[in-house]
């Protein structure tokens, strides 16, 4: 299955060979989820590097999610309320997660059990939620890290 490149807003970053797509209403703290994500994994030694922000090229190919950068935003994240940052970035990479944020009285305990996220026709990822107020990011990134940007055999 192959979907050609539509225009898909949100925040794309890759963490070693894992690909996060950070998705979520306009405001809802994207850049900033994924900027905390790249600066911790930087700070543990993961190889980190930003797609995209705001504008994102999503195709499928093979039933994987390709996320490129548009070439006028290349290495551009903007941290709203404190402007726009430069990042180290890559032109593609392929995404495995998708991360949302939510208001914490609207976050159940426990997300859904195998959470999936329709990104294009047939092509899902699985999506993991992040509670909006939580204290530090940094926390919930080292929890998933273990589980999501580890090789297996280390």
């Amino acid at each position: 299955m192959s979907v050609e490149p539509t225009n898909f807003h949100g925040t794309a970053i890759v963490i070693g060979k894992t690909g996060l797509l950070f998705v979520g209403p306009s405001g809802s703290g994207k850049s900033e989820l994924a900027f905390s994500f790249l600066t911790e994994a930087e700070r543990c030694g993961l190889d980190a590097a930003l797609v995209a922000d705001d504008q994102i090229f999503i195709s499928v190919r093979d039933g994987a999610v390709i996320a490129r950068r548009p070439a006028t935003i290349a290495g551009l994240l903007e941290l709203r309320g404190s402007g726009i940052v430069k990042l180290r970035s890559v032109e593609t990479a392929q995404m495995h997660y998708a991360i949302t944020s939510v208001a914490s009285p609207d976050t159940p305990r426990l997300p859904p059990d195998n959470e999936m996220l329709e990104i294009a026709a047939g092509a899902h990822l699985p999506l993991l939620r992040i509670a909006r107020d939580s204290i530090m990011p940094y926390g919930k990134f080292a929890a998933l890290a273990q589980n999501l940007f580890m090789t297996k055999g280390m």
